[in-house]
């Protein structure tokens, strides 16, 4: 685990992370971070206040994606993508194989 500092709403706040998932959490951060300054005035609000504008907005937006007949992203996507790049790695090494064979072939 480690830490990641986020500012939002002129705040910082201070957020434990996986390994890894550093710049992931700091790209939600600044997602949040957006949709409070496009909202405009959010820094004369409490933190808790701020918080829950935020939310509200992600959830509304997150609502009208659903009604569009879309779907937000899986709670984890990264079993998803990870899979995915396990077939683009399998699929490197078929053709690197292909390759390795056709130059032998023409040898």
């Amino acid at each position: 685990m480690s830490n990641v500092t986020l500012e939002i709403g002129g705040r910082e706040f201070s957020v434990s992370s996986a390994d890894g998932e550093e710049e992931h959490i700091v790209t939600l951060g600044h997602m949040i971070d957006a949709k409070l300054r496009a909202m405009g005035g959010a820094a004369g609000q409490s933190e808790s206040r701020m918080l829950l504008f935020a939310a509200l907005l992600l959830a509304d937006e997150i609502h009208e994606i659903k009604a569009r007949g879309g779907t937000p992203l899986a709670e984890d996507p990264m079993p998803v993508l990870n899979r995915v790049a396990d077939g683009i790695e399998d699929a490197s090494r078929r053709l690197e194989n292909l390759a390795s064979a056709l130059e032998q072939a023409a040898a």
